[in-house]
């Protein structure tokens, strides 16, 4: 009993249990759900397919986009709601300098890496825009980025004119898509590398520390010599690194864009991604590993649905389901009420085992 309540603490618990459970339910309902097969693109080269790998695909940008979420949550107790907006920026803004004034080029006016770093100095600046509000402005983080929400997908037609830009090189697709010889989505690889990154700063510098201390208690923090406005503008710059990243695969996948529909409601799914991480939407203590996890779970939510044929427009009906649960499973009430629930079951075990 001391383990299982030992695992159940585990912040980490959350999302396993919702990824076995998802797990269980489609492999009861179909197991043909966890087929891998070795098929072959439209370029002829081969690819792994089936619904374990369009999870693994699609997961991967919501997970980029969850480890920013999870320190803009953490530092300031809000959520970026621009992200999917600025996602179309970005992805704007690379299409830009890779066609020019040309939307439709025989050949990129500039190499992907330029238009990429570009990319993600617009993208900071978005940040940075908002991190100014939330931080010095003392705006609350959902009102602040309404604004980016509001008017950033007007922003990325106009920097191209309302005009639709195709990128003809195939080799642009590679980061969206498949690299030729390797049947493992580029995306998930692209994700590793991130993570790998944010691992690394969280690990040899006092960024996880600083963040969490300033979400807990911001007065405390600025006693203790921190500067909580500077550390809650970071945490907006690096979330609008993340969407940079996240824009180039966006645009990548089929060579263009489309404002409107592009990353639709994609901060819905990394505001959910955090929340089923177990971390508090509130700010503070957080878990990047639960997270992560979390973002892999929410597509796989997504991607179960949509096997079973339920419409994109009743997809955030359910997703708002998971929602409810867990802020209700996470208020004080409730968890005082399964803690009590816990130590009234734990008396009367041990009061049989004494009889």
């Amino acid at each position: 009993m001391t383990g299982i309540k030992k695992l159940v603490k585990n912040q980490i618990f959350i999302p396993i249990a919702a990824l076995l459970l998802l797990a269980l339910f489609n492999l009861l309902a179909d197991p043909e759900f966890f087929l891998i097969e070795l098929g072959y693109n439209s370029a002829g080269n081969p690819v792994l397919k089936g619904y374990l790998v369009t999870i693994l695909d699609y997961g991967s940008e919501l997970a980029i986009l969850a480890m920013g979420m999870t320190l803009v949550t953490a530092a300031s107790g809000g959520q970026d709601i621009s992200v999917g907006a600025t996602i179309a920026i970005a992805g704007s803004v690379i299409l830009r300098v890779l066609c020019g004034t040309d939307p439709r080029p025989e050949t990129m006016q500039a190499p992907i890496i330029v238009a990429f770093l570009v990319a993600v100095v617009v993208s900071m600046l978005c940040g940075a825009f908002n991190g100014t509000l939330v931080a010095y402005f003392k705006i609350p983080p959902m009102v602040a980025t309404l604004i980016l929400f509001t008017a950033g997908r007007s922003i990325a037609a106009w920097i191209n004119n309302n005009a639709l830009p195709i990128v003809n090189d195939p080799s642009f697709g590679y980061f969206g898509n498949f690299i030729p010889g390797i049947p493992v989505p580029t995306p998930f690889f692209i994700a590793v590398v991130c993570m790998i990154i944010m691992a690394l700063i969280l690990k040899f510098t006092t960024l996880g520390l600083y963040t969490q201390s300033v979400g807990i208690n911001e007065s405390s923090a600025r006693l203790n010599g921190l500067n909580p406005q500077f550390i809650k503008f970071l945490s907006f710059v690096i979330l609008g690194v993340c969407v940079a990243v996240a824009g180039l695969i966006k645009v990548s996948r089929i060579s263009t864009i489309n404002y409107s529909v592009v990353a639709k409601d994609i901060e819905m799914d990394a505001i959910l991604a955090v929340a089923l991480g177990g971390n508090a939407l509130s700010g503070g203590k957080f878990n990047m590993t639960a997270s992560i996890l979390g973002a892999y779970v929410i597509q796989f939510l997504t991607t179960t649905l949509y096997k079973f044929q339920v419409k994109s427009d009743a997809l955030p009906a359910y997703k708002a389901i998971v929602v409810i649960i867990l802020v209700v499973s996470s208020a004080p009430v409730v968890r005082e009420w399964m803690s009590n629930l816990w130590k009234k079951i734990t008396i009367k075990k041990q009061v049989k085992e004494v009889g």
